[in-house]
């Protein structure tokens, strides 16, 4: 794709005196599940997924996120509708892992099927860096906040009186192997949790002496589940504990209990150096004011004016939402676990793999965007990552996709970082069949990934190889790859990608117009039905719909694939016209017509009437998902579906600003007309705006520092030196 750039920028206006931007986010948003028909698109039978966010407290990319426990393995844990609080875990990606060392504070008779709390909203409350509630059946109001690799918990009982926690080590929301703790001290206790790939460490230090550390071993005689599953029959759920829980005795008094824990993923002497380090000498109300000034020194980087409140609030809290992971795994003094458990420390900060099948299209370019440091560090914990992993560079859940982020992030101006290493791990990927790209060589000798032949009846979760989106993603991973070779000067390897980026046409049936399976002997799927969500065959959780419009570095071949603007705009119509059938399935939830919302696969296909001269049809479409499917569900504190570890969020905030990133690889953004007046943003050393003329939704024509600008892409260099962007409306 070609980018044209603007001319020198102009002086951008100076920001009035500092908002609290903080006091505009809700961190309850997302955390409700949708229970309507209408909002869903189907008659739900079991409790759907929402957003699977979680109120607690966390700074951005940090290591801790403390918050509470409603349903283990249950997304972040915690469900807007439930009633009872079973804890306050320290980690936590909404994503149905994480969840380590939950702690909650008690008194009374326990045991190990008894232990959770009732609780209401109406005495909860959370913001940026703070979380509260009180537990009914303790007498107690908790607080919480925390720092990048530590939580502060204060725990204020009613009445004076047994004061105790419990450190509810055999839980989490992956399978705990192993625990221990032990007291340190007067005052402190420590130990670890190894819970599915993780050993966490802790290290804790209260403001009162610990009578003892002893454990519940009744159990009332109650089944111990991961959870109530909504149709209490879901084998996932069915997990059994009847481990001891340990509880950690304090002395009776009236006081408020405080307690403050390190974590570190190397060990308890790194989680003693990181809670001395960030938070020993502090009060809860120190800690919770620096990371309010933190959240609202990195909110502050992209400011809105115009818009209603409900706009700014929904712009603020999905930008929160967007900065939260991936998570820091090093300490204090640079030292981390890579995959193979060896300890290293290689001088920056060491983070989890991002979820790149999901956030690759748009949050991990607004994180490169506002937080250039975590982006290099990343791509630097890749690195370190693939070469413990045998070589190759990680990716997640399904394509290939760091190749998008590298690429993108190098164009972008990024590069602290070995970037040759990265390169040859990405070329690896791309050329050698192995665990980053499944069915690569039939892939690369046939121009297509090869579906299974199935007889018989097809289901959504039917294991096959999902095989039209492997083609697709491949396809533009290619490219990916193709430029940084370009970049690099390896035209040898540029040249041979470049052949291989148009082979997603390649599964283009021109008797359906769809993307669609084809076996290894060139013959078409028989099981077609373009309206079924597949899992696994031909499709990744997605419809043929949903995958007719992918390839965001072709898209003038696409529609011209379907017959060029005219019928491609009769294609698009019907996508978005056709209703739902009522399929009921995981992560599709949220539909506009055959369009999903609430996944991932077709998120830039709102964008398309853009490309055949018809803005004002994408506009529409934009603006209703921005008005409408961030504020769902009977409180407005749904989404349409899963955050995806800020990607849903991502997708708010880069529409809502009228420049989004159309295809993450390439240093550009599709101008769209901003959902407010004016937007400023923080990026090089000069802030660009743009600005919207208030006239209408329907784009005329847009200016870069007063000149038109040719096409529909802005490049990076240019926001970087500061242009001003105007959407003119008719």
């Amino acid at each position: 794709m070609l980018a044209v750039g603007c001319c020198s920028a102009q002086n951008p206006k100076t920001a009035t005196a500092e908002e609290q931007l903080t006091d505009k986010v809700n961190p309850f948003l997302g955390t409700e599940t949708m229970w309507d028909e209408k909002e869903l698109g189907f008659v739900p039978t079991r409790r759907t997924w929402g957003a699977e966010v979680y109120p607690g407290s966390s700074l951005p990319f940090a290591m801790v996120q403390v918050s509470p426990v409603t349903m283990f393995r249950s997304g972040a844990g915690y469900q807007y509708e439930d009633t009872e609080i079973y804890g306050f875990s320290h980690t936590n990606k909404g994503h149905w892992n994480l969840n380590h060392v939950p702690v909650l504070p008690v008194r009374g008779e326990l045991s190990i099927d008894d232990y959770a709390s009732p609780y209401s909203h109406d005495r909860e409350s959370a913001r940026p860096a703070y979380y509260s509630v009180y537990l009914e059946r303790y007498g107690v109001e908790v607080e919480l906040t925390s720092t990048l690799r530590a939580a502060f918990h204060r725990y204020k009982w009613d009445e004076q009186g047994e004061r105790s926690v419990l450190i509810n080590l055999p839980r989490s929301n992956e399978r705990v192997r192993d625990f221990a703790i032990e007291k340190s001290g007067d005052n402190a206790f420590s130990g670890y949790q190894q819970a599915g790939r993780a050993k966490i460490y802790f290290y804790a230090v209260a403001n009162d002496k610990v009578v003892a550390i002893d454990s519940i071993t009744e159990n009332k005689g109650g089944a111990i589940y991961d959870s109530k599953d909504a149709a209490g029959a879901d084998p996932r759920f069915r997990r059994r504990y009847d481990r001891p829980i340990p509880v950690v005795r304090f002395e009776p008094s009236a006081e408020a209990l405080e307690l403050k824990i390190g974590f570190s993923f190397v060990s308890v002497e790194g989680a003693k150096q990181n809670l001395e380090a960030e938070m020993i000498d502090k009060t809860f109300e120190q800690v919770q004011q620096e990371g309010n000034d933190t959240w609202n020194k990195m909110l502050s980087k992209i400011k809105v004016e115009g818009g209603s409140e409900k706009q700014q609030g929904l712009f603020y809290t999905t930008l929160y939402r967007s900065l939260l992971w991936p998570a820091l795994r090093s300490d204090v003094d640079g030292s981390f676990t890579n995959p193979r458990g060896e300890v290293m420390n290689t001088g920056f900060n060491y983070y989890t793999e991002p979820s790149f099948w999901d956030d690759y299209r748009n949050k991990l370019v607004l994180m490169g965007m506002v937080a250039p440091d975590v982006a290099n560090d990343v791509i630097s914990s890749c690195i370190v990552m693939g070469d413990a992993m045998g070589g190759w560079m990680p990716t997640f859940f399904h394509g290939d996709h760091a190749s998008v982020f590298v690429t993108g992030s190098y164009l972008r101006g990024l590069r602290d970082y070995d970037v040759e290493k990265a390169y040859s791990l990405m070329l690896r990927n791309a050329t050698e069949e192995g665990p980053s790209r499944p069915f690569l060589q039939e892939y690369i000798d046939n121009g297509y990934v090869a579906e299974k032949e199935l007889k018989g009846e097809i289901e959504i979760h039917t294991e096959a190889k999902a095989s039209v989106t492997k083609t697709q993603e491949y396809s533009y991973d290619d490219y990916a790859v193709a430029l940084l070779a370009k970049e690099l000067g390896d035209t040898e390897s540029h040249d041979m990608l470049m052949k291989r980026v148009h082979n997603y046409r390649n599964l283009y049936d021109a008797s359906t117009q769809f993307m669609r399976g084809k076996l290894a002997d060139g013959r078409w799927v028989e099981n077609f039905d373009p309206c079924f969500p597949y899992y696994h065959y031909q499709f990744r959780e997605a419809t043929a719909w949903m995958s007719a419009f992918f390839a965001p570095h072709d898209t003038e071949g696409l529609i011209a694939l379907y017959g060029g603007a005219e019928a491609f705009e009769k294609k698009l119509d019907e996508f978005y016209t056709l209703p739902w059938e009522g399929h009921e399935a995981h992560n599709l939830s949220g539909f506009v017509g055959q369009y999903c919302h609430g996944n991932q696969p077709d998120h830039t296909a709102p964008f398309l009437y853009y490309f055949i001269g018809k803005p004002e049809k994408s506009q529409a479409l934009i603006d209703h998902l921005l008005n409408e499917y961030y504020s769902l569900g009977e409180h407005d504190l749904a989404y349409a579906g899963m955050d995806d570890a800020g990607e849903m969020s991502a997708w708010f905030v880069m529409s809502a600003i009228g420049l989004y990133t159309y295809s993450p690889a390439d240093a550009e953004y599709l101008v769209t007309v901003p959902l407010f007046d004016k937007v400023t943003f923080e990026l090089g050393e000069k802030p660009f705006t743009v600005e919207w003329d208030g006239k209408s939704r329907k784009m005329q024509s847009v200016e870069c520092n007063g000149k038109p600008l040719e096409g529909l892409f802005v490049d990076h260099q240019s926001l970087k030196q500061g242009a001003t962007i105007k959407v003119l409306t008719e």
